[in-house]
């Protein structure tokens, strides 16, 4: 099956190991539990938690800024939606970097960045 009919679970896990692995070693390092999902679409509870419309991908959890004195994790967790990541990029190069984008995006919020500095960041 091609990633650009029908994405299955399989096509879109590769994709995201290939972003994962992609990523600079300390922050993979740092990723710890955070647990990588994909669903198919987000709920209605899951786009009012961020007053969104449509969501490519969602962080659920505390960022590491915000652990305490002990560093002890807390549960994280990151969605990424194969229907709207898949209805948005139907070539599959395009496909695999809105991925990558994307989980780089929610990872970004597990270290505490939120979306008004990755603007910055993109910015410069």
């Amino acid at each position: 099956m091609d990633a650009i009919h029908g994405s299955d679970d399989a096509d879109l896990e590769a994709l995201v190991v290939d972003a994962l692995e992609r990523l600079p070693s300390p922050f993979r390092e740092r990723l710890g539990s955070v647990a990588i999902v994909i669903e198919d679409e987000p709920t209605q509870d899951q786009l009012a938690s961020v007053n969104a419309f449509g969501l490519y991908g969602l962080y659920q959890g505390v960022p590491r800024t915000r652990w305490g004195a002990d560093g002890v994790p807390f549960v994280s967790k990151i969605t990424l939606f194969r229907g709207p990541l898949t209805r948005a990029n139907r070539d599959p190069e395009r496909l695999r970097q809105a991925i990558r984008e994307t989980l780089h995006h929610e990872i970004a919020h597990h270290f505490g960045i939120d979306d008004a500095r990755l603007r910055e960041l993109q910015r410069d």
